[in-house]
């Protein structure tokens, strides 16, 4: 079987859950407010947590942009289903990038493997998420005592171990900066569960507090310094790409789900999809959808190809896609008329679950800030003329 046969088998595989179970699990969420673990399970027995990961650490060994075809697919399930798979099927790769070979088979591959939860935490509460964190680590001997407090944390309730961004105390800058694998059941963690979102219902969130928890010094992935690298350098790329390609994937359910209400919507004896207005709607939403899912792969095959202008293309990605998304959800709840305000149509959880994208992995205006940065420095300045003439 060649390769192509075969990533066409798997993204067959892929469709039929997504359609199939995937729906099944999507109504169970949304009765319950709750992910049971069971579907955790289910997803990695399917193996669909470890697609892009090397095959040598158990995974699928998926070329990026190849896993991106299937996070299109993925993203059109549930909002929870989609983060589960979005999270798990990239954290590995900001750890391995800075892993010792004891780390990479302490943490990397069982994260990979389904026999460790971690959760990615850098945001916190009274700061943006970057170089300005103030979370804080004191060395004595072989162990840092942290301190400090994190918010927004998705997997923050049940992860096994967080993956945390912070700093040595009196640092500033990206100086002094570590990233820490901190048990979840170390002394002094306090973990809040703030999970009751507007969408992406069930999806665990926690607001963590640190006083003075001891972490191991061979907790540290990379050096002192380095610990920025791991959050902004190793996942933030490939992760921001793969937000944009959720996005494709929700437009693209919110559409079919447009669609079918239209064909089926008769007003003063014509379907919805004889109406010019809901033509053109549906027309627009078809354009926008293909430009934005044809940048994202651009942007894929970039950051593949370890491309100098892989950052900005995927800020570029991820902003439009977001865009495209509020116009396209917006257009679909909008063709299913009053109706589509209420929580029995699919359309509703859509537009709830699309709002998430909108400051996931950086809100529009920072990916403008991060697009025009790359403009300006590309942009050599033209010399003024001379005086005279």
């Amino acid at each position: 079987m060649s390769d192509e046969q075969s990533f066409e088998r798997l993204r067959t595989q892929v469709e039929e859950w997504v359609e199939g179970s995937g729906e099944r699990w999507a109504e169970r969420i949304e009765e319950t407010g709750e992910v049971p673990e069971a579907l955790w399970a289910e997803l990695n027995e399917l193996g669909f947590l470890r697609m892009a990961a090397p095959v040598a650490y158990g995974g699928h060994g998926l070329p990026f942009s190849r896993w991106m075809e299937l996070m299109e697919v993925f993203s059109r399930s549930h909002g929870s289903v989609r983060m589960i798979v979005h999270v798990v099927n990239g954290i590995w790769r900001a750890m391995d990038g800075h892993a010792t070979e004891e780390q990479r088979k302490r943490f990397v591959i069982p994260s990979i493997t389904g026999e460790i939860k971690i959760a990615f935490t850098l945001t916190e509460p009274g700061n943006g998420t970057g170089a300005d964190i103030t979370t804080s680590v004191v060395r004595e001997g072989d162990t840092y005592f942290l301190s400090g407090e994190k918010h927004l944390i998705t997997f923050g309730v049940r992860c096994d171990y967080y993956l945390l961004a912070a700093r040595v105390e009196g640092s500033t800058g990206h100086e002094g900066t570590v990233a820490l694998l901190v048990p979840r059941e170390a002394p002094g963690v306090r973990v809040e569960d703030t999970s009751n979102t507007m969408g992406v219902t069930g999806t665990d969130h926690a607001s963590l507090t640190f006083d003075r928890t001891p972490v191991p010094v061979d907790h540290r992935l990379g050096a002192e310094g380095e610990g920025l690298d791991v959050f902004l350098g190793g996942f933030l790329t490939p992760s921001r790409i793969s937000v944009a390609m959720s996005c494709v994937g929700l437009a693209e359910r919110a559409q079919q789900l447009a669609v079918e209400y239209a064909r089926n919507r008769v007003t003063f004896g014509k379907a919805l999809t004889q109406r010019q207005a809901i033509q053109f709607m549906l027309a627009e939403n078809a354009a926008d959808i293909e430009a934005a899912k044809q940048l994202v792969l651009h942007a894929a095959r970039r950051f593949e190809q370890g491309a100098e202008d892989a950052s900005m293309q995927s800020s570029m990605a991820k902003m439009h896609a977001v865009t495209m998304l509020t116009n396209v959800t917006d257009k679909a709840l909008q063709i299913h008329g009053g109706l589509g305000y209420w929580k029995s149509q699919k359309i509703e959880r859509v537009y709830r679950d699309a709002r998430a994208q909108r400051f996931e992995e950086g809100t529009n205006e920072v990916q403008k800030a991060v697009v025009f940065r790359e403009v300006l420095r590309r942009t050599p300045p033209v010399a003024a003329p001379e005086a005279g003439r």
